[in-house]
């Protein structure tokens, strides 16, 4: 199985927009061959430290049966969709891709 962590940095005040085109995009990433889990997650308050707690970060929690289906998701035409219609909205990404140790 394959964890996917990525961070979405938004420009201020653009988090609503990006999670409604996020969200619109669920159906189609959770029909694709592989995945298991899909969905954007935002900062809990939860006064742990060393919580860091960004209001401008989404983080999206991704879980594939294979790095091929992965591989496979980044080049679907709803992804290539997606990608055009958030980039005016994002500062940066940051991705973990990992496996269980």
């Amino acid at each position: 199985m394959v964890h996917v962590i990525a961070s979405i940095y938004l420009k201020e005040g653009r988090l609503s927009e990006y999670i409604e085109i996020f969200k619109s995009n669920i159906p189609n990433v959770m029909d694709e061959e592989g995945c298991i889990e899909y969905l954007p997650t935002i900062d809990l308050p939860a006064s742990l430290p060393p919580q860091e707690l960004d209001p401008n970060v989404v983080t999206i929690i991704e879980k594939w049966k294979s790095l091929e289906d992965l591989t496979a998701h980044l080049s679907t035409p709803h992804m290539q969709a997606y990608r055009e219609s958030v980039k005016d909205l994002i500062e940066k990404i940051s991705i973990k891709v990992l496996t269980e140790a």
